[in-house]
């Protein structure tokens, strides 16, 4: 059960680390003024972030020792799981701001997105290793795991969560590439999912704004343009080394979601051009060093298991820094190991732990 021998990539173990440091304290200092007026205490938000990073490295020192292949066998039920989680978070989730995306357990609000996001990336990745050259056929191959996709793809967007279900599904889709479904069929989907996209921003008035505001925030700029505007101007107050830590103005209730969706901005805005850069720079040696870990991987569950995790690590913090830095329309998705929310943040050092394993038992 546990894997003997062998180093984990410590390159990648090194990246999440410095990540996750980074996050907590910016998590204090775009939170504490929030902190204070809501709970009367600057520390609330940090040492609730604190505490899931405590239990997110437990989970990952452990899931580094447990060989990686105890997962096939948790594929289906961790899935059923996700699903009864996503179905339940709609008739009993707590609503916060119009989202009705966590289950309120008393200690802990628990986000099901973030665990099906996982489940679906296990769940893939067995069904791939076990079809092999069977993914190639439609009807049989790659439909069922599309009709699995669909449901929890709805499911999610119900919520709504609009920015976690693309996410998934891309996540999904890079799985397909590497599994080797034909390319005429992965273009096909491809093909189908751009009308259906664009229906659903089209006939959701608050997409259809974000996606107006993306194109011309100034339209709208204390309305749906409010967002962007703020959070560039975070971004460029920053200049090149940033205001110094803890002196970001943006945060007293100019930019929403400044400790979550667009802590982006306030690191750029605290820490400046080299901060901002140094985030990135550690994206990408996750994104490298995680495919590199694919492709000398000891068998094609590992293998995809392991691009599967990397693609939705690196995936999540493209959509959010797009957000931030007005390259892309507001999903409201955070950044892995840098926002605010311990179901996001468990998850994410939980799947680190996975892709430790795998690094564990490659070819060299």
């Amino acid at each position: 059960m546990f894997t003997k021998g062998g180093n984990p990539d410590l390159i990648i173990f090194t990246a999440v680390i410095i990540l996750l440091s980074i996050g907590l304290v910016m998590v204090f200092s775009a939170s504490s003024i929030m902190g204070l007026n809501d709970f009367r205490d600057p520390y609330h938000y940090v040492k609730r972030q604190l505490m899931w990073a405590g239990i997110g490295i437990l989970v990952m020192f452990v899931a580094a020792k447990l060989d990686y292949h105890v997962y096939k066998y948790l594929a289906l039920p961790g899935l059923l799981l996700a699903l009864i989680l996503l179905v339940l978070v709609l008739f009993i989730g707590e609503d916060i701001s119009g989202s009705t995306r966590w289950i309120d357990l008393g200690l802990f609000n628990l986000q099901p997105s973030e665990i099906a996001k996982l489940a679906m990336v296990n769940f893939t990745a067995v069904y791939f290793a076990n079809k092999r050259e069977k993914v190639r056929n439609f009807f049989t191959g790659l439909l069922p795991i599309l009709i699995i996709l669909g449901l929890q793809f709805f499911l999610i967007i119900k919520e709504p969560d609009f920015g976690t279900a693309i996410s998934m599904s891309f996540t999904i889709l890079i799985i397909f590439f590497a599994g080797g479904v034909h390319l005429g069929q992965l273009f096909g989907m491809i093909s189908c999912m751009m009308p259906a996209l664009y229906l659903l921003v089209k006939y959701e008035p608050y997409r259809m704004g974000r996606l107006l505001a993306f194109l011309d925030p100034w339209s709208d700029p204390t309305g749906k343009g409010w967002n962007v505007i703020q959070s560039l101007t975070a971004i460029g107050s920053g200049g090149f080394f940033g205001l110094g830590l803890g002196n970001s103005r943006q945060k007293f209730s100019y930019l929403p979601e400044h400790h979550t969706d667009f802590i982006y901005a306030i690191l750029c805005e605290e820490l400046g051009f080299i901060g901002g850069a140094l985030v990135l720079i550690l994206f990408f040696v996750i994104a490298w060093r995680g495919l590199r870990t694919a492709l000398n991987a000891p068998d094609i569950y590992g293998s995809l298991l392991a691009i599967g995790i990397t693609s939705m690590i690196g995936f999540q913090a493209m959509l959010n820094i797009g957000v931030v830095t007005g390259s892309l329309p507001v999903t409201g998705i955070t950044l892995p190991f840098i926002s605010y929310g311990g179901s996001s943040l468990l998850t994410s050092l939980a799947s680190v732990g996975v892709l430790l394993n795998i690094s564990r038992q490659t070819k060299s």
